[in-house]
C-alpha cells in the first residue's frame, strides 16, 4: 500500500471528525495541526448537551442555522479550554470556511488552513487571509486513500463487469459503469 502524505493523512482525520456532526444539513470536521501533531479536532454540531439538529431540526435564523458551532470554532475552542496555544498552527477542514470562523482562525494566529471542498467561499474570507498573510490551500480529499479494501471492492467490480459481459452486455452499455468505478477507485 502506498503512504498517504501528511495533508492527506490530516484531511482524512478532518473527514473522520465529520461523520460526529450532529448537523443535518452539511457535515464538517477540523483538525488543528502542529510540527506534524494533532492539537485539537472539532465537528460541527450543539453546545455540550444542547439539542442537536438530527434530535429536533435545525434551528434557522436568517437562512443559517444557529444552533450548532461550526467545527473550526469547536477546534478553535478546545484549544481555548485546554489552555493549547494554536499561533503558528495549521487547520486543516472538509469545507471552506464562513466568514465568522474565517476571523476567528485568523485571530487565533493560524498561519495555514488547508481545505478540502469549496463551499461558499467568501470572497471577504479570502482579501482577509490574504491580508494577515494566511496561507489558504485547497487539498482535494481522496477517500480511496484511505479505503483499505479498495482493491478487492475493484476485483469484484471487474468481476461482475466480466460476467455480464459473457451474458451478452455491450460494451457501450457497461463503459458509463467503467468510468464510475473508475472516479471511485481512482484509477
Amino acid at each position: 500500500m502506498e503512504r498517504i502524505t501528511w495533508d492527506q493523512f490530516f484531511m482524512a482525520q478532518c473527514h473522520l471528525l465529520a461523520v460526529r456532526s450532529t448537523c443535518t444539513r452539511l457535515a464538517v470536521g477540523a483538525t488543528i495541526v502542529r510540527d506534524h501533531r494533532i492539537i485539537a479536532g472539532g465537528y460541527n454540531g450543539s453546545i455540550s448537551g444542547g439539542d442537536h439538529c438530527i434530535d429536533h431540526g435545525c434551528y434557522v435564523v436568517d437562512n443559517h442555522c444557529v444552533r450548532t458551532i461550526h467545527a473550526e470554532m469547536n477546534a478553535l475552542l478546545q484549544c481555548s479550554k485546554y489552555g493549547i496555544p494554536v499561533a503558528g498552527s495549521t487547520l486543516y477542514v472538509t469545507h471552506f470556511p464562513c466568514l465568522q470562523c474565517s476571523k476567528a482562525i485568523i485571530q487565533a494566529g493560524i498561519r495555514r488552513v488547508l481545505y478540502a471542498t469549496d463551499y461558499k467561499n467568501d470572497v471577504y474570507a479570502m482579501k482577509l487571509f490574504a491580508q494577515a498573510g494566511v496561507s489558504v490551500q485547497q487539498i482535494p480529499f481522496n477517500e480511496g486513500k484511505i479505503d483499505f479494501s479498495s482493491e478487492e471492492k475493484y476485483s469484484l467490480f471487474e468481476e461482475m463487469l466480466s460476467t455480464m459481459q459473457k451474458l451478452g452486455a455491450k460494451d457501450e452499455e457497461l463503459a458509463p459503469f467503467q468510468e464510475r468505478a473508475d472516479q471511485l477507485f481512482v484509477k
